[in-house]
């Protein structure tokens, strides 16, 4: 038998600890759009843009989990590209749930947790305080830069490496997607290297004048972890098919 929507709703709500994190204003984390009540077949997409709506519905998808949800700026009218997304969710039956910094911080399936893990490390002490829990992660280190960056660049299409601290940093510091607000905390923490996902022009300066390492490696291609990581736990747990909605973004 099918699942419930709401079981699976439910289910990912408990597993992220939705309710406890305060995020942006318009985030709504959550279920932002219902189908008929059953799933199917589960996908993972980081955005809620058309054409990731547009590759669920044609693969049969009926619950669809992204990082960025569809309500940063509303309300608005059903209008133009918003309704031409709306539509293609309600006629494809297709719900969407979204979880923007609850994905980023859990411990064990979380976007910085499994970011850490691809180079090996393991976190040591939080990072970026939420009301809900540290949203990025602090881990200890032992290896040189030069290895970490090696990694960082065969793990990812692109990676852009300011190389002003530490030759072997004594810890690095993890947040996925936007980084800026983590630089001004970097000093504070004693940590001199970052690996993110994008920052602002001026940070290239503050590199420089803070003996700082930074390690940009996309917006899009730091957060694909924990949607996917999701999505596959929730397909074990209740006997489903997932697959993962990617997109050619190259920010």
């Amino acid at each position: 038998m099918e699942p419930s929507l709401e079981t699976l709703t439910d289910y990912c709500d408990h597993r992220t600890r939705r309710s406890e994190f305060k995020d942006a204003a318009g985030a709504w984390n959550g279920l932002q759009v219902a189908n008929d009540g059953r799933v199917s077949r589960i996908g993972a997409a980081v955005d809620a843009g058309l054409i990731p709506f547009q590759q669920a519905v044609s693969r049969g998808v009926d619950f669809l989990i992204v990082h960025h949800g569809m309500y940063w700026d509303m309300p608005k009218p059903l209008t133009g590209p918003t309704h031409a997304k709306v539509a293609t969710l309600i006629r494809g039956n297709c719900a969407l749930y979204s979880n923007h910094l609850p994905l980023d911080a859990h411990p064990e399936i979380g976007n910085n947790a499994l970011l850490a893990r691809q180079l090996g490390l393991v976190r040591a002490r939080g990072f970026l305080p939420n009301e809900g829990g540290d949203i990025g992660l602090i881990t200890s280190n032992t290896r040189p830069r030069s290895e970490i960056r090696a990694c960082l660049e065969r793990l990812y299409p692109r990676v852009i490496a300011v190389e002003y601290g530490a030759d072997t940093p004594v810890e690095i510091a993890f947040c996925s997607g936007s980084g800026n607000s983590a630089l001004a905390a970097l000093p504070p923490s004693g940590v001199d290297t970052l690996v993110t996902g994008e920052l602002r022009e001026e940070w290239f300066n503050v590199a420089q004048e803070r003996r700082l390492n930074l390690y940009v490696c996309g917006h899009y291609a730091t957060e694909v972890h924990a949607v996917r990581a999701l999505a596959a736990e929730l397909a074990e747990k209740f006997g489903l098919p997932w697959e993962f909605i990617a997109t050619e973004n190259p920010f």
